[in-house]
């Protein structure tokens, strides 16, 4: 029951991390939003918490503060546009500390903090970029693929451990982050937020919430059979 999660949500502070915070306190969780300036936080019935995910001092302390967590909802994301060629190697450097070894880094410090509170659920948020790669976003779509392996890794060694662990694939949503992308491309982050809920609660290990991100996995599909 949604009502008896205890939540951690990374970049609450706006976007799609806004709305799994929202969605989650509307569903009667408590709920940690977590952001690297926890003063942008302006979400009622949440709690606030420093936290940047590409600072392990900074995730340490984020845990001793949200000690109770039962659900992860690793959402925080950033996008440098950086190519692989083309784009400096801080930004493809930033692009996989974040979605990589953050994620990473979030997921370490809670994983045995859900298991001591009797396990729970991971969510890990990722992007049909995971599969599909354009040069355009060679960075972006590198890191993301790798954060595809680590949530697929991730899954059957915590299974055993009572921590289910779902990956969530999605294409553009209207956010900040893709605000160059025209809006009849981009889907209501609140609907994700809604449909990656659902699933994760339901226990599905990949949540496919679009059309695109259906299409192009199927295509993969297609392709490997």
């Amino acid at each position: 029951m949604t009502e008896q999660i205890t939540a951690l949500v990374t970049g609450a502070n706006r976007g799609l991390g806004r709305q799994f915070a929202a969605e989650l306190v509307a569903r009667g969780a408590k709920v940690y939003a977590g952001a690297r300036k926890p003063e942008a936080v302006d979400l009622p019935g949440v709690i606030p918490v420093q936290l940047d995910i590409t600072d392990p001092e900074s995730v340490r302390r984020a845990a001793e503060v949200a000690g109770d967590v039962t659900v992860l909802v690793n959402n925080a994301g950033v996008s440098t546009r950086a190519g692989l060629l083309t784009g400096t190697i801080d930004d493809i450097r930033l692009e996989m500390d974040t979605h990589y070894f953050g994620t990473l880094n979030v997921s370490r410090e809670f994983v045995p903090i859900i298991e001591k509170n009797g396990g729970g659920a991971v969510l890990n948020v990722l992007s049909v970029l995971a599969w599909y790669h354009p040069p355009s976003s060679g960075a972006y779509s590198a890191a993301k693929a790798a954060a595809w392996a680590l949530t697929d890794a991730l899954r059957a060694e915590l299974a055993p451990r009572g921590i289910h662990v779902s990956a969530l694939h999605v294409g553009y949503m209207d956010t900040d982050m893709v605000s160059y992308i025209p809006a009849d491309q981009k889907i209501d982050p609140a609907v994700v937020a809604k449909v990656a809920l659902d699933g994760l609660l339901a226990g599905q290990p990949e949540i496919l919430a679009d059309d695109l991100t259906r299409q192009v996995k199927a295509g993969l599909s297609t392709a490997n059979s």
